[in-house]
This record gives C-alpha cells, sequence and structure tokens, in this order.
C-alpha cells in the first residue's frame, strides 16, 4: 500500500479523498492555485504545495506541475478527483513515465471511454443498446443542421470531451441547432480545451440513471447499483438518489450486466460510472462512461457500505476486489442535495464572494438516519469565480425514500449560509413537491415544476399560521429580555398588549400571547442574533432560519422564504397607513445578473433591436449567460466592452 498520496483536486472532493486516505494511515498532499492558498483542503492534508495562478489552465490542469509536485514530496501515487484531470488519458501515462501510480482506471480505459464518440463505437461493440445519433466530428452549423434533420427533432448537441451539463444544448429547431452549436463548441473549448461536437436523438420525458462500476488489473469487475439523476437544471445533477424509485430487480440486472460487459470490453480497472438515457417504461440507452469517481458517488456508499475512494486505492495499489458480485446488497434509501452558490430567484445565476457564515447542519447517524455533509468550504472563506460554484453535498440515508426526503427536509432547514446567495431554498422546495415524492420523475422535472423560475416555495395556510407564530414567539423572547434590562426608570410597569398583528407579506395574522405560548417560548432554542431557531408548534418541532428585518424576521422554513413583521394593534393600524417605496426603475437599462466575464458584445449604439435578440455574452464559472433584449428597443449607449470583468448589477447598456 501507499505511503503517501496526492490529490490532483481541488474543494469537496480533495477533502473527500483525504478522509479516506487518513482512515488507511495514509499521509496526503494537497495541490493549491493562488485562489486557494486558504483553502479546506490544503489545511486537511499533510502537506501542501504552490502550483500556479487562479486559472485552472496555468495550475490544476498543468500535468508537468503536478508531476513535480509529486517528486518534490515523494507522493507514489495521484488520486485526480473529478474534473481537471481526472479523464485525460495523457495524465496517467505521464505519470506512468514519472514512475508514479494512477489511482484510476488504465490510459486505453479513458481513451475508449473518456471520448463520448468513441465510447458510443464500444458500447454498440459490446452489446450495450445505444441513442440513435451521428458519432462523426461536425464541422459546420450547416452540417449540423442537416444531421439533426436527418435523426429528427429533438436533438442534443453535445461536446465530446464534456462533462457537468457545460457543452450540451437541446435543439428543437434549425434555428436552436445553429445556436447551440456555436454556444456547445465555445463552451467546450472553454472547459475541455476541445471543442468538437456530436449530435444525437433527444429522448422525450427521459429520465437519468446511471450504473455505479468497480474494477481491478485481475480482470473483475462488479456493479453496486444505480443512481437516479433525473432532477437536472441545464443539464446540471442537482439531486441524486439510490436506488431509483423506477428500476424493479430485472431491470436493474440487465442495466449492471451491460455496464459491466462494457467496462471489461476495454479492461476496466477503477471506479467508473455508466450512464443511461431511461425512458418510463423501464427501456434503456447508454449516454456515456466516466472514467472516474463521480459526483453523486455518495449515495451509493450509503447504500452499499462501499468507501469507493478506498476501492479505488486499493485496486491501484495492485490488489483484487474483495467484494464479489453476490456480496453487493442494497440498504434502504439515500438522497444527495448539491448545494450551489447560485441565486435561485434570479435564474440560478452564480453568486461569488465571503462565506460569513457557513453552519451545515450535525453529521450524525440516529435512529436508522444518516446525515453526512461532503464540502471543501468553511466559514469565513470565499467562493471564487475561477471555479465550480459548489458549497457541498448534504446527503441523508434511511430506511425508506420518504423517510430520506424527510430527513433531508430537516437537515437542508439546518444548513446556515449567509455572506453569498445559495439554492438552499430551492432543493428545500424539491423536497416537498408532491411529484418529487412520488417518483415520477424526468429530466425536464424542474422546467416542468417550476416554469418561470423560482419564486420561493409557496406559503400556504398552515405554514403562514405556523410562520407567524414562530414570530410571535420570537418577538416574545426579544421583548423578555428588553425588560430585564438594567438601569431602567422606576415607576409603575409597562403594560404591553397581550395580541400581536404579523404581517406575511400582504397577509395578516392575529395571535394572542397565552400563557402556553409564553411557556412555548421558554423552550426556544434561540438566542436573539442567531440565524437558527428549534421551536415547538403544533405539536412538532420545526428548525427556521431566522434573519433579523425592521419589525420583525425573515424566516426560512421548508424553501419558505418570507418577511414576518411583528406589531402590536395600534402599530399595526398604523403600518396599514404607511405609503409603500417602489423600486427604482432599471427598465431601460441591461445590468449584469451576476459577476463575471464579458466573453462578447453582439450590438452597437445606435442600433435597433428586437425582443430576444442577443445583446451580450456573459461568463460566469465556466458557463455562457446569453443576455437577451425582453423588448424592442434602440441601444443608447455601451458602457462595457468584451474581456470586462463586471460585479453584479453593473450597467452593461442603456435604451433609448
Amino acid at each position: 500500500m501507499f505511503k503517501k498520496i496526492l490529490i490532483a483536486n481541488r474543494g469537496e472532493i480533495a477533502c473527500r479523498v483525504i478522509k479516506t486516505a487518513r482512515k488507511m494511515g495514509i499521509a496526503t498532499v494537497a495541490v493549491y492555485s493562488d485562489a486557494d492558498a486558504r483553502a479546506l483542503h490544503t489545511e486537511m492534508a499533510d502537506e501542501r504545495i504552490h502550483i500556479g495562478p487562479a486559472a485552472a489552465a496555468q495550475s490544476y490542469l498543468v500535468i508537468e506541475k503536478i508531476i513535480a509536485a509529486c517528486k518534490a514530496t515523494g507522493a507514489e501515487a495521484v488520486h485526480p478527483g473529478y474534473g481537471f484531470l481526472s479523464e485525460r488519458s495523457a495524465f496517467p501515462k505521464a505519470l506512468a513515465e514519472a514512475g508514479i501510480v494512477f489511482v484510476g482506471p488504465n490510459p486505453h480505459a479513458i481513451d475508449a471511454m473518456g471520448d463520448k464518440i468513441e465510447s458510443k463505437k464500444a458500447a454498440a461493440a459490446a452489446g450495450v443498446s445505444t441513442v440513435p445519433g451521428y458519432m462523426g466530428i461536425i464541422e459546420s452549423e450547416d452540417e449540423a443542421v442537416r444531421i439533426a434533420k436527418d435523426i429528427g427533432y429533438p436533438v442534443m448537441i453535445k461536446a465530446s470531451a464534456g462533462g457537468g451539463g457545460k457543452g450540451m444544448r437541446i435543439a428543437h429547431s434549425d434555428a436552436d441547432v445553429r445556436d447551440g452549436f456555436a454556444r456547445a463548441k465555445s463552451e467546450a473549448k472553454s472547459s475541455f480545451g476541445d471543442d468538437r461536437v456530436f449530435v444525437e436523438k433527444f429522448i422525450t420525458n427521459p429520465r437519468h440513471i446511471e450504473i455505479q462500476v468497480l474494477g481491478d488489473k485481475h480482470g473483475n469487475v462488479i456493479y453496486l447499483g444505480e443512481r437516479e439523476c433525473s432532477i437536472q437544471r441545464r443539464n446540471q445533477k442537482v439531486i441524486e438518489e439510490a436506488p431509483s424509485p423506477l428500476l424493479d430487480a430485472k431491470t436493474r440486472k440487465a442495466m449492471g450486466e451491460q455496464a459491466v460487459a462494457l467496462a471489461k470490453a476495454v479492461e476496466y480497472d477503477s471506479a467508473g460510472t455508466v450512464e443511461f438515457v431511461a425512458g418510463q417504461d423501464r427501456s434503456f440507452f447508454f449516454l456515456e462512461m466516466n472514467t472516474r469517481l463521480q459526483v453523486e458517488h455518495p449515495v451509493t456508499e450509503l447504500i452499499t457500505g462501499v468507501d469507493l475512494v478506498e476501492q479505488m486505492i486499493r485496486v491501484a495499489a495492485g490488489e483484487k476486489l474483495a467484494l464479489a458480485q453476490k456480496d453487493v446488497k442494497l440498504t434502504g434509501w439515500a438522497v444527495e442535495s448539491r448545494v450551489y452558490a447560485e441565486d435561485p430567484y434570479r435564474n440560478f445565476l452564480p453568486s461569488t464572494g465571503r462565506l460569513v457564515q457557513y453552519r451545515p447542519p450535525e453529521e450524525k447517524v440516529e435512529q436508522g438516519i444518516t446525515v453526512r455533509n461532503d464540502t471543501g468550504v468553511y466559514e469565513g472563506g470565499e467562493i471564487s469565480i475561477w471555479y465550480d460554484p459548489m458549497i457541498a453535498k448534504l446527503c441523508t440515508h434511511a430506511p425508506s425514500r420518504l423517510e430520506a426526503i424527510k430527513a433531508m427536509s430537516t437537515a437542508l432547514d439546518r444548513f446556515v449560509i449567509d455572506g453569498i446567495q445559495h439554492n438552499i431554498p430551492f432543493v428545500a422546495a424539491i423536497m416537498e413537491n408532491a411529484r418529487w415524492q412520488s417518483g415520477e420523475l424526468s429530466t425536464g422535472f424542474i422546467a416542468e415544476e417550476f416554469e418561470g423560475g423560482f419564486k420561493g416555495a409557496a406559503l400556504d395556510m398552515v405554514n403562514a399560521g405556523r410562520l407567524a407564530e414562530v414570530a410571535v414567539m420570537l418577538d416574545h423572547v426579544e421583548n423578555s429580555r428588553k425588560r430585564k434590562i438594567s438601569g431602567q426608570l422606576n415607576g409603575r410597569d409597562v403594560k404591553f398588549s397581550r395580541r400581536r398583528e404579523v404581517r406575511l407579506g400582504t397577509d395578516w395574522h392575529v395571535i394572542e400571547i397565552t400563557p402556553e405560548l409564553e411557556a412555548r417560548s421558554t423552550g426556544i432554542q434561540w438566542r436573539p442574533g442567531e440565524p437558527l431557531a428549534t421551536v415547538e408548534v403544533g405539536g412538532e418541532t420545526l428548525a427556521v432560519q431566522v434573519r433579523r428585518v425592521l419589525n420583525g424576521y425573515r424566516l426560512g422554513y421548508r424553501g419558505i422564504s418570507v418577511a414576518a413583521n411583528v406589531y402590536t394593534p395600534r402599530e399595526a393600524e398604523l403600518v396599514r397607513l404607511m405609503p409603500e417605496k417602489k423600486p427604482a426603475d432599471t427598465s431601460k437599462k441591461l445590468l449584469c445578473p451576476m459577476p463575471g466575464l464579458v466573453v462578447a458584445i453582439a450590438v452597437t449604439e445606435g442600433q435597433e433591436v428586437k425582443a430576444g435578440e442577443a445583446l451580450a455574452i456573459v461568463e460566469a464559472m465556466k458557463m455562457e449567460n446569453i443576455l437577451r433584449a425582453e423588448r424592442d428597443a434602440t441601444v443608447k449607449k455601451v458602457n462595457a466592452k468584451k474581456g470586462d470583468s463586471l460585479n453584479v448589477d453593473a450597467v452593461i447598456m442603456e435604451f433609448a
């Protein structure tokens, strides 16, 4: 076994690998860029070594720098994590030449499966069912349109070297193909240094199901069940679970055996994932194989009890798999929520900055429920513009699917993040969604269930009543503390009203401060200024996020975010007479919706534009965002140019 390994990655996956290496008694080396000088993975590792500037192309993607770091520290092996160099065959080849072991599959398997075009050819040869499409290299928009017409709309344009939803576009028309072809090539070039794309049939109302495989260097390959990854936005997975609510034992076995056949055909010898697109009738077709550890691997670990990182390390050291297929047992249900630095209320635009507060729920195993949080950040750390916006992967495991979902809802309510925008309210709202809870999923779930974007979970009458009561209890706790302040003027005791009126949005709720409510208020686990309150309402214990606003609190619960203003009856009477302040008019300005880099300005001053016409392209976290005109207008002034780095709400252009 290795004495020391280097992790050629950053963030939560680097921290994840370090945890297992530590458990195995293996020393670790972290590499870091300028942007990651104070990153958590560098603190967790036994050694750390600087490898260059913030841009990944000048640090984490430079093979020579990784090898030099190995030689400087005496690391015998390298774990690549996912992304970066994990699926580039040149990396393990270079490591081998330097006498360093790659903790991953052999270069032949990476070449065969890492390229989406070649992998489909290999899958077909191995007897795996594949999606109809054109597997050749497409040189032009016209050629892409012709091929799409031959296949039949809708089609998917995909980067051959892609992953993580980058370089992927769904097209329903010739115009979509032309636009998607250019954007997919551009994103692929930016993210992977390879702008090749191909076209395949897009399966209507599909589900995304993947099989985890594990092979060794002695010809043994097994599968460890499946993961359902259908909850996606812009082809980026948001929530995963294992097993899938769609599959039965027969389909699971068929998919697993096809995945193993494909892995054996390319002599696969590590952890890997074979991805399928599945119909609602349980038909399935090969999509691609990811020749690395998947982001969502924790849900498989939770239902199988197998540490996939440990298995990768043992296989890389030449050990045979200790598990046979008959030893793989699936127990319970696991759900993973990806916590991203993005603003769900503004079309999920990336959010960067300081984590003023970062307090995840407690990791624990209690009464058959497991809560696990894989993360690479800490309170006071920074979410930078340079890398993936993932903050954490929150996982729960329970005996049944609904129990795992309920545990996830509770854990999300207890997850405190301040300083940046994040998607916790969004994933919390999904947990409460009836269609999600029933397991009737498809990759179109988010677009269908949140048509027009995310506006926050609906505030129904039950939760409105609960939150109004919570607000009054919090207010009562604060008032009780104020009455105990020393040095107050002597005289008659102040008489406080026993009634409170709470404004939630546009609705009003009247709450009486009864002796019973006072008694429950004394049992609240909360002190003024804290961001989380645990409170009993209606016989249930709720975890509610609390932020101070004028005359009340902004409360967060189950994806709901609402300002709860608490007044005495006289105060409420006066508030109803107050005029409302209207927001500033920005209708004649194009504002930058997120911190990002201007890739292109598509118009000039004086130009007339039509609604829907592209105005500018802004790149953030390696994703290109096209900003379009909301209505017909004339460009009065252009304030930005290609290459500019803009803050959120910076004025890109003005209209007449």
